[in-house]
């Protein structure tokens, strides 16, 4: 536009006698504008809008004032017209020096020798307000070369947007917008002809004409002007006598303060934009505010005192409500740290993307048999929520109810490696920077994450596995999508997590009709720190963190029983009956026929079957090995090997071929199973597989021992079922023969120590151990 508006100058010069010397002063007046170049900075107010353009939060400006910029989109035909009649009616036409205007004022102000008319147009009155000077004829002539500038650089309708938002209004309020928003509670662009026509004539006397203290004259002197419009036939005739019948009763209000932690967060971000759009839905941000406070207030008793909630439209991907704290103005609590990017513990709440990677992996289908039992991780000897174990479960009856020794087991299947990349794929951040310290105690919250990574993360399962991280702009999500996991591990993970008969259900939600149709998992952090309840359905996903900020934990604290209450509330609230539709399988998934005891291809053996999910051309395909078939003596007291079976007499039965963790704890608990008779005594054959597997000490430790004390260490291992008597070594010399089950101690001595266990059969396993005493 200014480059045109150039052109449009020099063909009309070059036409004229003199072209040569206006060319001159042309170039003159280009050198001078770029030396001395007009700078615009007007350092507006920060306003924080909702996905609508209404206002959620407005901040003061460097200087502490409301200088809040009028948008181009909310200067209305009626505004427009208004204060360009009032201010300069020929804005439109001149080059930012209207000549006849500053002709008749300077021979008024010469013939009466003193300044009584002014001439200002409305770019020379955007000079004044971005360099304020001393008014004299000098700075006046400046003033003129600077409009001009602006004329160049600038197009009408954004020197008419710079006016509108730098004129006074009194007090600390300038900008029309500000005015509109502290006065009348509205944004210009729903403003009436007579609230437009208020605001119009108050900047040419902003202290006599107060708002909120001079109605009354304010009043008087806008139905003047309104007179005016009438007669210049400006507004149509039945709008002026509206606007001549509209009483005005204003007072000055508090600006807008909702969302403060998502609006201080988005001003951090984009220091030097006036305006930022968020997504935030205003009348579900308010809703989902005041349900967060509310509940807060109910579990101040347990010695709970605070929440967070995140929101994510899973179909724009984007952020409709944003609700850091129960109270932002408590600061006794830490109102103002924002739950959402607080970094803490996930509990359980990984574990789903573990599964997810294991059925992408083929490591298992939701029917694969796993073992909840005691069990030990190189020294990691992890426990249920309950302290209890469930011996053998489904691979979806684990993730159900959250069972820890499954996921860790799982976990080290998978490989940590492979987790953490994917992690690293949805952005954890700090999952980023520990990589290389975190275990397999990250399957069950050993790293730390916040609520919006968590969030994201669940987001996910609801669009077939793909990620996207979620803007917190009104505008189109821009981010790149990256698939976490396939749409059919998806689709079978969300079948899990919407299970009802679960744990994790709240007590006074089973057997109810006020059960939203979602999936959802919880989590609790180690010490009951953290509780997490994530959920989702196909148009919204939920993240909620309840807690104290100061870290301290609280014994009632779980994400079952104080966050998922919560998060039934809200969907309850924002999407009963959902509309949506639910999620649909994926093309590679398909049905088969499994044996129950494993999960397994059935064999021959199983007699038992069931039907499973499974990835085609993913999911394992091995044959179901529950079961074994050993030879036997008549009376099943002995068993027999190839070596040393009888010609005659003998008999082929099935057993149970269980794990030796899942036998170990079968033993502990007195639980009765089929056992594999003796071996043939007379048999010479040396069995190399199946070893025992030493649970206790932990290989490759070191135990320090107060030189005072005296320590016992334990002895213990996991055995297949064929074995009836274990014998122990330390440093080669035999220690004990104890029945599998049998506990057994020994007093360590100071220095590196050899434990051997061997069983029955002659087979054989080593550990080293270091005792060191202090």
């Amino acid at each position: 536009m200014p480059l045109i508006k150039l052109e449009y100058w020099l063909k009309h010069l070059y036409k004229s006698r003199n072209w040569r010397m206006f060319m001159l002063v042309i170039i003159i007046f280009v050198g001078l504008d770029f030396i001395f170049p007009v700078k615009v900075n007007p350092q507006y107010s920060t306003v924080i809008t909702d996905s609508d353009g209404k206002i959620l939060h407005a901040f003061l400006n460097a200087h502490d004032k409301w200088r809040m910029q009028t948008e181009l989109k909310e200067i209305t035909p009626t505004l427009e017209k208004a204060i360009i009649f009032k201010e300069d009616r020929w804005f439109r036409y001149h080059f930012g020096i209207n000549p006849i205007a500053v002709g008749r004022a300077f021979f008024n102000n010469i013939l009466k020798r003193r300044r009584t008319s002014g001439a200002s147009t409305i770019t020379m009155q955007v000079v004044r307000l971005l360099y304020p000077q001393e008014r004299t004829y000098w700075h006046k002539i400046i003033e003129m070369v600077r409009a001009i500038q602006l004329e160049l650089h600038f197009s009408k309708d954004e020197i008419l947007q710079m006016y509108l938002s730098l004129v006074p209004y009194g007090s600390n309020i300038e900008g029309l917008k500000s005015a509109s928003v502290l006065y009348f509670q509205k944004s210009p662009d729903v403003l009436s002809l007579a609230e437009v026509t208020a605001l119009t004539i108050i900047p040419n006397r902003p202290s006599s004409l107060r708002l909120g203290k001079n109605n009354t004259y304010i009043l008087q002197e806008r139905n003047k002007w309104l007179r005016r419009f009438a007669e210049a036939d400006l507004f149509a005739a039945q709008d002026i006598e509206d606007a001549l019948s509209e009483p005005l009763q204003v007072q000055r209000h508090e600006a807008p303060k909702l969302a403060p932690h998502l609006s201080y967060r988005l001003k951090t971000a984009y220091p030097d934009q006036p305006t930022i759009h968020a997504s935030v839905r205003r009348n579900l941000q308010m809703t989902l505010e005041k349900m967060v406070q509310n509940y807060v207030n109910r579990l101040y008793g347990l010695n709970i005192h605070n929440a967070a909630v995140m929101l994510i439209n899973n179909q724009t991907k984007q952020v409709e409500a944003y609700v850091g704290s129960a109270d932002f103005n408590n600061p006794v609590d830490g109102g103002q740290v924002d739950g959402i990017r607080a970094i803490r513990s996930p509990g359980s709440t990984l574990k789903p993307l573990l599964y997810g990677i294991a059925l992408d992996k083929g490591v298992i289908t939701p029917k694969s048999m796993l073992n909840d039992v005691p069990s030990n991780f190189g020294g990691f000897e992890p426990e249920n929520f309950d302290k209890q174990f469930h011996g053998k479960v489904t691979a979806e009856f684990a993730l159900a109810n959250s069972l820890n020794i499954p996921a860790v087991k799982l976990l080290k299947d998978v490989s940590t490696a492979s987790m953490i990349e994917k992690l690293k794929k949805a952005e954890f951040q700090t999952i980023k920077k520990n990589s290389s310290k975190l275990g397999l105690s990250l399957a069950l919250g050993g790293c730390g994450v916040t609520l919006e990574e968590l969030t994201n993360l669940f987001s996910a399962f609801a669009h077939q596995g793909t990620f996207t991280k979620a803007t917190l702009l009104s505008e189109e999500n821009q981010n790149k999508p990256t698939e976490i996991i396939s749409e059919d591990a998806t689709f079978l993970i969300n079948q899990i997590l919407s299970q009802i008969t679960r744990p994790d259900l709240p007590n006074n939600y089973e057997y109810t009709y006020r059960m939203p149709k979602i999936a959802w998992k919880t989590g609790t952090s180690f010490g009951k720190k953290d509780a997490w309840s994530i959920g989702y359905n196909a148009k919204y996903t939920l993240g909620i963190w309840i807690g104290n900020f100061s870290g301290e934990g609280v014994p009632e604290l779980s994400g079952a029983n104080i966050a998922t209450p919560l998060l039934l509330d809200i969907f309850n609230t924002i999407d009963y009956n959902s509309s949506a539709k639910w999620f649909s399988p994926g093309a590679n998934l398909a049905m088969r026929k499994v044996c129950a005891e494993s999960g397994a291809i059935p064999s021959e053996r199983c007699s038992h079957q069931i039907v499973d999910y499974y990835i085609m051309g993913v999911s394992s395909t091995s044959t179901c090995t529950h079961a074994k078939t050993v030879w036997v003596n008549a009376a099943t007291t002995m068993s027999y090997c190839n070596v040393c079976i009888p010609d005659s007499g003998a008999v082929q039965k099935q057993y149970p071929f269980f794990a030796p963790e899942l036998i170990s704890w079968y033993q502990t608990k007195h639980i009765q199973y089929e056992q594999i008779p003796p071996h043939n005594p007379k048999c010479t054959r040396i069995f190399n597989n199946n070893v025992p597997i030493i649970t206790s000490p932990n290989d490759g430790a070191e135990y320090w021992i107060e030189p005072t004390e005296s320590v016992k260490l334990q002895l213990s291992a996991q055995v297949g079922n064929d074995v009836k008597l274990l014998y122990w070594y330390v440093n080669d010399k035999l220690y004990q023969k104890v029945l599998p089950n049998q506990e057994q101690f020994f007093y360590p001595e100071a220095g590196k120590i050899k434990i051997s266990c061997t069983d029955d059969k002659g087979r054989t396993a080593h550990i080293f151990i270091q005792v060191k005493r202090n």
